[in-house]
């Protein structure tokens, strides 16, 4: 998703996303400390949107016609209403699945096939599994958080913990995967081979990924551990699960792959008696109706983020981290807190990317930083903040199938669960200061005098021309 940035730098511009987090966290904040009872739920996520997107109309130069006409580049934008298709035929198939007995199904395999103590730990390795494979953090929570939930459930386990699992592993994969949005934004942007920044990252995800699995291994053991009396289970019932898996991992469009779901698990539901035409019907729509609230609060995000760049905020964002470079180093922590900042802006770690792409490398060039290098970075601290904010898609999405299974919790309560999010940070920012990430780049050193992005032939001739005057 590309924003159509100014010249122009304002803080200004990032007073309604100020005024978001302002009313829709502060108001939680109080009346959690006051004792109520689902306190992020008594002011919802979209008014509190909803109240910033005015103030975004209200300071943005021009005619309400090009006011409006700004916000729905952003909404329109092809990155936001696939995120919106995607919500809709997740909530259609976790509900269609649910309503035909197959998530209790699952439950049961699952819980008859792994220890209950390590169930934590291998809904996270499943999760990062599939999303390496998908290249999809969406796709892959919306397949496996019903059944991780059902799951924790049944097993004593904490709901939001295991969701945590699920999330954190998802964004393993979105951060690692080849075919995945951030990985071909990164790499695009700094001109450099998707295999090369794998390479990289690698050595800083997979040290997180295994720490965080020590972590589930120790926090995600019950204390006591639960009798299972009844895990009887049709198998049939299981093959909706097993095929979206399945199609998942072999590559196939998440759109398709969630349609053949959900029409499987009618048609299935439909032959065993468990569900009628008008009940097959009644669960898409009740799906559908399921994510509204992340439906709206995607769709108004995408048009405010848009005003937001429109108005100089990413700008502003970029301009005061650059004051605060003075070295190889410094460059790399101003790339990460660029991208981490970007990300805090947009609620999208693609978006994140491709809007501080640009001027994240003119800063590897003007400070030396490897191209390979600067495409991991921005991959890596995106999918970190895009794992940990509560108002991201992942765990908006995350927490409203948890909800659309039966149990109510809040984006906020997996936050403090997301192990691997917060351990890949501490991993990440430990890299920059003693790079033991770097091994590829020493051993195939990055030629500045071959710039293969497509920055066209002045730039490819002035970064020369500072090489040989360097």
């Amino acid at each position: 998703m590309e924003h159509n940035l100014n010249k122009k730098s304002s803080a200004l511009a990032l007073v309604p996303f100020l005024i978001f987090v302002a009313i829709y966290l502060g108001a939680g904040l109080i009346l959690q400390a006051q004792g109520v009872e689902m306190a992020f739920y008594q002011f919802p996520s979209v008014t509190a949107m909803f109240v910033a997107l005015l103030a975004a109309f209200a300071i943005t130069k021009g005619s309400l016609d090009q006011r409006f006409a700004i916000f729905a580049r952003g909404a329109a934008n092809i990155d936001v209403l696939t995120m919106l298709m995607i919500y809709l035929l997740a909530g259609a198939f976790s509900s269609v699945a649910a309503s035909m007995g197959g998530r209790d199904a699952t439950v049961n395999l699952g819980l008859s096939l792994i220890p209950v103590q390590f169930l934590t730990a291998g809904v996270f390795i499943i999760s990062a599994f599939m999303g390496t494979a998908t290249g999809t953090s969406m796709g892959t929570i919306s397949a496996i958080v019903p059944i991780a939930v059902g799951v924790a459930d049944k097993s004593g386990l904490s709901v939001p913990l295991m969701v945590g699992a699920c999330v954190g592993g998802a964004m393993f994969g979105n951060n690692l995967s080849m075919i995945s949005d951030t990985t071909i934004a990164a790499t695009r942007s700094q001109g450099c081979e998707m295999r090369d920044k794998f390479r990289v990252n690698f050595f800083i995800a997979l040290p997180a990924a295994l720490i965080t699995i020590v972590v589930l291994l120790v926090v995600g053991r019950p204390e006591v551990m639960p009798v299972m009396e009844d895990l009887s289970f049709s198998i049939v019932k299981v093959i909706p699960y097993l095929l979206v898996l399945l199609l998942a991992l072999i590559g196939i469009n998440v759109f398709l792959v969630l349609t053949i779901g959900i029409f499987v698990a009618g048609i299935i539901g439909v032959a065993t008696a468990s569900l009628d035409l008008f009940g097959f019907a009644q669960a898409v729509w009740s799906g559908f109706t399921g994510m509204n609230e992340v439906f709206f609060l995607t769709l108004f995000c995408g048009g405010m983020s848009e005003m937001i760049a429109h108005n100089g905020g990413i700008s502003w964002l970029i301009d005061s981290l650059r004051a605060m470079m003075r070295g190889n180093k410094s460059a790399q922590v101003g790339i990460a807190a660029l991208v981490s900042l970007s990300d805090f802006a947009t609620a999208n770690n693609t978006v994140a990317i491709v809007v501080s792409g640009s001027m994240a490398k003119d800063i590897s060039r003007e400070y030396k930083v490897d191209p390979r290098r600067t495409a991991s970075l921005l991959d890596v601290f995106s999918c970190v903040f895009q794992g940990i904010i509560p108002y991201g898609a992942q765990l908006l999405s995350a927490a409203a199938l948890t909800t659309a299974c039966g149990i109510a919790i809040n984006p906020t309560d997996i936050v403090p669960n997301l192990w691997y999010c917060w351990v890949l940070a501490i991993v990440g920012i430990a890299s920059i200061f003693i790079p033991f990430a770097d091994g590829v780049c020493k051993k195939d050193p990055w030629n500045w005098e071959y710039d293969v992005a497509e920055s066209g032939v002045a730039a490819k001739k002035a970064l020369i021309e500072s090489g040989k005057n360097g």
